[in-house]
């Protein structure tokens, strides 16, 4: 349970080392480099003489990034080769890495013009083939004309095409269009469901009387004139081109499919490129003039002495301080290898503010066992488990995936012993498949009971828990108002309502035990509510707003005993488990024994998990997160805290590590 004690670093260095310093910073990733754009417009700064700006050359970085991102993406779609589920660094010691792009950089640069050329000679030829279609399409209701279609006109005649609607009177049509121009000839070329298609052949100075005549039929002129031949001949002339640019794809796909075993060397070219970029854009956010620069950011203090030996060694002024009381520090998290996974928890909600504790450790334990509950069927962790564990060993996840990985790893481990405890496997398939296939009666008894038979015991059992979740979070709060100075509050705030709680529970079900604890309740309930009325409202002014305070304070106890009663949703979902499998296997049974029967009690057993287990699991994540952070953070947790961001190697396919001989 620790937040990473932080230390600000300011530094002023000589342009002439900046370069190789940053170089070292980078590969220390220990260092937040705060940005200095608003420093500038501060008179005691003489803007004038100070400047951040290095936007230049982050954007011809940027610029040759997408330019490489281009030709990965090109070269992945032609790529042949098994695609991995996950994406995962490949680990290089760092003069490895820069022997290796500086023998192939030159190479690497021209094979990633030529899958950039190649890309985009496939995309054009695409979109003129899209085009190319579209023409065709849009000659198909014309294929009858036996017109040149760049021919509209004559000496004396002229050509007009145009489409009605499909409703349209075509004699109707002739017959007015031959009243109005009676030298006109109509040919109805053909018809759709939409629409009907004519050409029209009149002299030109009927031209306005005929479209006179086509006015009551809504008839839409269509130009061709763009399209040389009859448009059999033209569609005819597009399809050939067509195969000519499908030819010319084929052999740019060729290109790029040949250039995929050059694909990691241009991964190596991307990554380098990234650094580079973020390399000038810290340069950016660095104070400077021409001889000297300056940066203030955060570093974490077990990172000092490591820091201070990279600044001696260049000769450069610094300053460390502790950070004041209110100033706003970025937030590491550093937990222990078991509660590290569930950090992924506690990021999902916010990082810790400056006053708030690390809740992780804390909350961990509770998320395993609450998960294990809800999922409860010991078949389905061992799965779980298994699967998780083969991704964590073969893909090796990094960051936040890794840790959501690793936690369900141990959520499994939850899940198979509650499953175990409570006798679930499968549901009941070992029974329905012995009863179904062998006529034999074979029951896997639970370890301590079976929640279906007896759900009650089990309810009573998730608010014990809910109730310890609750006085935990309580408790932390106490720890943090006597942490902060304040151990009234802790005592009235928190002290006096589990001395009510407590009380409450031993008044109701003490005595069942022993009527000395049932009156030992009854005592501590009635010290608890005075207290509370009390107390509740000693911060406010007046007789009457303390009154009232104290009031508002004890009513607080209906969220207490909702609070608690969220914790019934371990029941809800345990049993939920428990009823699909059940469902699940008897649907599966119903063919009875045989071959028939064996193959539908497999099937159903393998698809009826897949579905179980990813919605039941899914809805365990959920609701094992809600309780964290409805029940529990609303105990004690502000939160608000921001991520501390390193400057560091962000790269995406190749993680640089320290030579071995480092």
């Amino acid at each position: 349970m620790a937040v990473v004690e932080m230390r600000k670093l300011t530094v002023i260095g000589l342009n002439s080392s900046r370069n190789p310093f940053i170089h070292e910073l980078m590969h220390l990733g220990v260092v937040e480099i705060n940005s200095q754009e608003g420093v500038v417009s501060d008179e005691d700064w003489m803007p004038d003489i100070f400047r951040t700006s290095n936007s230049a050359d982050v954007s011809r970085l940027e610029a040759d990034i997408i330019r490489v991102s281009t030709a990965l993406e090109a070269i992945g779609k032609y790529d042949t080769a098994k695609k991995p589920l996950l994406i995962t660094r490949k680990e290089m010691g760092r003069s490895e890495f820069t022997a290796l792009l500086n023998a192939t950089q030159t190479e690497t640069e021209l094979n990633v013009d030529k899958a950039v050329f190649a890309y985009k000679n496939i995309t054009d030829g695409q979109n003129e083939i899209n085009r190319l279609r579209s023409l065709i399409a849009g000659l198909q209701p014309w294929l009858r004309l036996d017109i040149p279609l760049e021919m509209n006109e004559t000496e004396f005649a002229c050509v007009v095409y145009g489409t009605t609607g499909a409703k349209t009177d075509s004699g109707q049509l002739m017959a007015a269009v031959l009243e109005g121009t009676p030298s006109a000839i109509v040919q109805e070329v053909s018809a759709d469901k939409q629409q009907k298609y004519f050409s029209i052949i009149c002299l030109k100075e009927e031209k306005d009387a005929l479209y006179e005549a086509l006015r009551p039929f809504n008839f839409s002129a269509v130009s061709m004139a763009d399209q040389k031949g009859t448009p059999a001949e033209a569609t005819h002339h597009y399809e050939k081109e067509i195969e000519a640019i499908e030819a010319k794809i084929a052999e740019n796909e060729k290109v790029l499919a040949a250039l995929s075993t050059a694909r990691k060397n241009i991964e190596f070219l991307y990554d380098s490129l990234v650094m580079r970029r973020d390399r000038a854009r810290i340069v950016g956010d660095m104070l400077s003039t021409d001889a000297v620069f300056y940066f203030d950011g955060w570093m974490p203090a077990k990172a000092q002495p490591e820091i201070e030996a990279l600044l001696k060694e260049y000769e450069f002024f610094y300053d460390i301080q502790i950070p004041e009381e209110e100033e706003e520090v970025p937030v590491l998290l550093h937990n222990s290898s078991v509660a590290t996974p569930f950090e992924a928890v506690t990021n999902m909600y916010s990082l810790p503010s400056r006053k708030d504790i690390d809740p992780t450790t804390i909350l961990a334990p509770f998320y395993f066992i609450f998960f294990g509950m809800m999922l409860s069927d010991a078949a389905y962790g061992i799965i779980l488990s298994v699967l998780c564990a083969f991704v964590l060993k073969k893909y090796k996840p990094e960051g936040t995936i890794y840790k959501m990985f690793k936690m369900f790893f141990y959520c499994g481990i939850s899940t198979f012993i509650w499953g175990a405890l409570f006798g679930g496997w499968f549901g009941n398939f070992f029974t329905v498949a012995a009863a179904t296939l062998f006529g034999k009666e074979f029951v896997i008894n639970p370890i301590w009971f079976n929640p279906m038979d007896n759900p009650m015991k089990l309810l009573i059992f998730s608010l014990i828990l809910g109730a310890i979740h609750l006085f935990v979070g309580m408790g932390i709060q106490a720890y943090m108002s006597i942490r902060d100075g304040h151990p009234i509050d802790a005592i009235c705030d928190i002290g006096l309502w589990y001395v009510l709680l407590i009380g409450l529970v031993l008044f109701g079900v003490g005595g069942s035990v022993a009527p000395a604890l049932a009156s030992a309740g009854k005592v501590m309930s009635i010290v608890g509510v005075v207290g509370i009325l009390l107390t509740g409202g000693r911060k406010k002014k007046g007789i009457f707003g303390k009154i009232t305070g104290g009031l508002g304070s004890l009513y607080g106890i209906t969220n207490y005993l909702s609070d608690i009663l969220s914790y019934s949703r371990l029941l809800a979902l345990g049993l939920a488990t428990g009823v699909v499998a059940q469902v699940i296997n008897t649907l599966g049974s119903l063919a009875g024994g045989g071959v028939v029967g064996a193959i539908l009690l497999t099937v159903a057993l393998v698809f009826g998990t897949i579905f179980n287990l990813a919605i039941n699991a899914l809805g365990a994540f959920v609701h094992s997160c809600r309780l964290q952070y409805v029940e529990f953070f609303g105990k004690f947790y502000t939160g608000g805290g921001r991520e501390f961001r390193p400057f560091e190697r962000k790269t995406k396919y190749i993680k640089i590590v320290k030579d071995r001989d480092r």
